[in-house]
């Protein structure tokens, strides 16, 4: 007690009405145990408790009428409740004669830095942090009815949720119109500038020109090209030459960008761009991407979360909604709409469509198994090889690349969303694209949105080549790309994969039912001078089978693709081709792209959708196994600090059982690692007298120690007195639902309150790989 600042604490009589006695109130600063308390005569009063200065400051502001803080002198006794018997010990005058424990502080009762936290990639115990989280919730619920102070406390808690949703959708927003104007912006530089205004993308640098012609719209005087810019030609093979190499230097120093700042900023955010907040931030990321703001909420449902209950469904959507209106009032496409790509159609499908439909869901799905197998392969190679340890050389290499082969072709120079936008297009009579380059009859009357199937012109023809080359390039460079050190994207690479296929069908079945209209699956449906066939709801339905293929999605895909288009009746080609992508990528594997790669990066994920129908017991999974060493353990109050600190070293496990003792084996709970490395540090930092052979113990009560032993160390507070547990003979199939429902890290096993073994996420997957006729060993662990 010397050696620490102490103060008192005077209770008046009136505090003993209070709700609280000021003695329990005491033990949570500072005391020997749960009910110890250190207690000083003082003149008028039978006692005193002693505080730290800011605890006693804090008590006297809440009732500063009835209690006063002054300096303590040494205690003169200490008392221990039992029950409601109180036992006396001899007056002491120094902290070291109580069995040498002295000053004994559970210091964990002041909370100290990175307690409760996790080392990158290891992996979260949700049913521990939950069972935290409720008890913070209950301390903040039964302070609330101290004061208003507490109360008001109280409140922002309860909204804090809230405003973490409303602040995810606003960011979420806001950042998705930022980064579709710089898009916008970027993609035109690699071409030109605008002379009135640098940060003016080519669009909008001709819409504030007067001599923009309707023929000539994408041309404009304030719009140069750098060729025009440099060296005053727009034509010819040097003015060509010249716009191709500055494309590719543009190219390589964004690629460089990129690569830079995800390597300073965010080096996990390769491949593609607490649950409750990730569940709700990737249906904010959805919505702003696709303008599909309950598309978003599916898609963390189906694809992102594992436990999703009612509370994190509605915040997700809530974060959505936030985050589809911000972007919504940036309107960064100027046409009022969420996404680049929206797009309406005016003619409904017919049934004989249904089969181009079901035939654009088989590419898809084939197109998903080429492209997940091609790019694991990559990928594994990336990181078995040398290939490796160069990431920055990669991306510049497969920019230049990619640049060199894109810019000859017009569908591959242009950036991949405008790509989209035009396949998904309905050609009318003012569209000036190369797909719509139809041969007009000159005498026709029809309105705008009623124009009939028409033969193809030249263009069309010559965009269906062009297409053709773009679709091979983009399957085989959406390989290389994903899984780069850059966010590279999937979604769009891959929808844009679909919409080249599904165009090209659309066009073909478009011309077969226009110069054969009386065959018979035409003849009911397609007559002379009809609009029977539109192009672009078939790259739409590509694009949802390609996506499908890839991601596995279903549900999800096909609410995003309908909010896309926000036609209604265009929902049975989605789900017919979505279904049948998957039923045909699922024919040659379960395994979607996400999937893929976490099996590949080594993470112990036990995916919802494995099923696991093996008769085995969580004896035959549970480690140690026979002829394995003994389970490293920490028992209740017999180990040393040096003991536990040799145990750490010598092991890698990431917690450790506590037991009675190793004789008994009787289970009391479950430490972290991490937290006892933690607790030992600060407690030789903050705690005097722990030393390498001071006893720690776990109990309520300090052992008994001989006279003049060292400070023990009292560790209760991190311990986990209620780890899941299971007994031998519950069955597999059981256990893998407790890991996959409930986010277990780890479950101990028992048979009568003695402990048996422990299982872990990754012995879970390691038995099921063997169950699968696979070797467990050679699953990876990062």
């Amino acid at each position: 007690m010397q050696s620490r600042d102490c103060y008192c604490f005077l209770p008046m009589t009136s505090l003993l009405l209070q709700p609280y006695h000021p003695r329990k109130d005491a033990i949570k600063i500072f005391g020997t145990g749960l009910n110890d308390v250190a207690l000083q005569p003082l003149a008028g009063f039978t006692s005193s408790l002693c505080y730290s200065r800011r605890v006693a400051e804090e008590r006297c502001a809440l009732l500063p009428a009835h209690c006063d803080v002054s300096h303590c002198s040494s205690p003169t006794t200490v008392f221990k409740e039992s029950g409601t018997q109180m036992k006396a010990y001899p007056n002491m005058v120094n902290a070291g004669d109580m069995n040498g424990s002295g000053n004994l502080m559970d210091f964990l009762d002041e909370p100290f830095p990175d307690v409760g936290t996790y080392e990158d990639f290891h992996t979260i115990d949700w049913l521990r942090e939950k069972s935290r989280d409720t008890d913070r919730h209950r301390k903040i619920t039964s302070k609330s009815k101290e004061s208003i102070w507490e109360f008001i406390k109280s409140l922002l808690d309860a909204w804090s949720g809230w405003v973490v949703m409303l602040l995810i959708g606003l960011l979420a927003g806001t950042l998705a119109g930022v980064i579709d104007l710089a898009v916008d912006w970027m993609t035109d530089l690699k071409e030109g500038v605008c002379l009135s205004a640098f940060w003016y993308s080519h669009e909008q640098c001709c819409w504030t020109s007067n001599e923009t012609t309707f023929d000539d719209r994408d041309k404009c005087p304030q719009w140069q090209k750098w060729s025009e810019l440099l060296v005053g030609q727009s034509e010819g093979a040097s003015a060509y030459i010249l716009n191709y190499f500055l494309y590719i230097m543009w190219a390589l120093c964004f690629a460089f960008l990129a690569v830079s700042l995800v390597r300073v900023f965010a080096p996990y955010a390769c491949g593609s761009g607490i649950p409750e907040v990730l569940s709700a931030a990737a249906a904010a990321g959805v919505s702003v991407a696709f303008g599909a703001p309950i598309g978003g909420v599916l898609f963390s449902l189906e694809e992102v979360s594992y436990y999703f209950p009612l509370k994190t469904l509605w915040r997700s959507f809530f974060a959505a909604l936030v985050a589809a209106f911000t972007l919504r009032s940036i309107n960064p496409f100027g046409n009022s709409r969420l996404v680049l790509f929206y797009v309406e159609y005016h003619t409904p499908w017919y049934m004989a469509e249904l089969f181009p439909f079901i035939l654009l869901g088989v590419f898809g799905g084939l197109w998903g198994t080429l492209f997940i197998r091609c790019n694991i392969a990559w990928c594994r190679r990336r990181k078995t090889t040398r290939l490796g340890k160069y990431p920055v050389l990669e991306v510049i290499v497969i920019t230049a690349i990619t640049a060199i082969i894109a810019y000859p072709n017009p569908y591959t120079r242009r950036s991949t969303s405008e790509l989209i936008s035009e396949l998904f297009n309905d050609c009318g009579a003012l569209e000036s694209s190369q797909l719509c380059d139809y041969v007009n009859d000159p005498n026709m009357t029809r309105p705008v949105d009623d124009i009939p199937d028409r033969p193809a012109g030249p263009g069309v023809y010559t965009a269906m080549w062009q297409l053709a080359l773009a679709l091979v390039f983009k399957i085989v460079i959406t390989i290389f790309t994903f899984g780069m050190k850059i966010p590279s994207g999937l979604f769009i690479p891959s929808m844009a994969v679909g919409a080249m296929a599904g165009r090209m069908v659309g066009i073909g079945v478009e011309q077969l039912a226009y110069h054969h209209h009386d065959w018979i699956i035409f003849r009911n449906w397609c007559r002379p001078g009809a609009d029977c066939v539109t192009p672009g709801l078939y790259a739409m339905v590509g694009a949802a089978a390609c996506l499908g293929g890839v991601t596995r999605m279903t549900v999800s895909l096909v609410v995003i693709m309908f909010e896309l288009t926000g036609g209604l009746e265009y929902i049975v080609p989605l789900m017919a081709a979505a279904v049948t992508s998957k039923w045909v990528a699922d024919a040659f594997g379960k395994e979607g792209i996400y999937e893929a790669h976490i099996h590949l990066n080594g993470y112990p994920f036990l995916d919802v959708k494995d099923e696991f129908t093996h008769r085995t017991l969580a004896t035959d999974v549970m480690r140690p196994r026979r002829g394995e060493a003994p389970l490293s353990v920490l028992t209740q109050d017999s180990m040393t600090v040096e003991d536990v600190e040799t145990l750490i070293k010598e092991t890698d496990y990431n917690g450790f059982p506590v037991v009675v003792s190793k004789d008994s084996e009787r289970l009391i709970g479950f430490a972290q690692r991490r937290e006892l490395i933690l607790a030992i540090k600060n407690a030789r930092q903050r705690q005097d007298g722990v030393v390498s052979n001071s006893i720690v113990y776990f109990t309520e009560d300090p052992p008994e120690l001989p006279p003049n032993s060292p400070h023990p160390l009292k560790l209760r507070r991190i311990l986990n007195l209620s780890p899941f547990t299971v007994t031998d003979h519950t069955p597999m199939e059981t256990v893998v639902d407790i890991f996959r429902k409930l986010g277990l890290r780890q479950c101990l096993v028992t048979r009568s309150g003695r402990l048996l073994g422990i299982i872990t996420k990754k012995d879970v997957l390691r038995h099921m790989a063997q169950m699968a006729n696979q070797d467990p060993e050679s699953i990876m662990f990062n």
